[in-house]
């Protein structure tokens, strides 16, 4: 990827099914300077999940949001506009 992404923000909804999920992958630096992966998840218009991931590059935090986001947008996750 020539850009680096920053924040990325997923939506899977199927009302037949009843399912509205989020998924939000963001990097960004931790207290002390390292870069660190965010990710949130959960049922929309509720609190969901966090989990932080810390890297020893900005590289690798790339890395491992682009790894997210292929693995996300298998299971019918798309990509909403900011």
């Amino acid at each position: 990827m020539s850009e680096k992404l920053n924040v990325l923000v997923l939506n899977r909804c199927d009302p037949s099914q009843n399912v509205a999920r989020f998924y939000v992958l963001r990097i960004e630096p931790s207290l002390f300077g390292d870069p660190t992966l965010v990710r949130e998840w959960g049922r929309v218009s509720q609190r969901g999940r966090q989990r932080i991931e810390i890297h020893q590059t900005d590289d690798r935090a790339a890395e491992a949001l682009e790894s997210w986001l292929r693995r996300k947008q298998r299971p019918g996750h798309r990509v909403r506009g900011l």
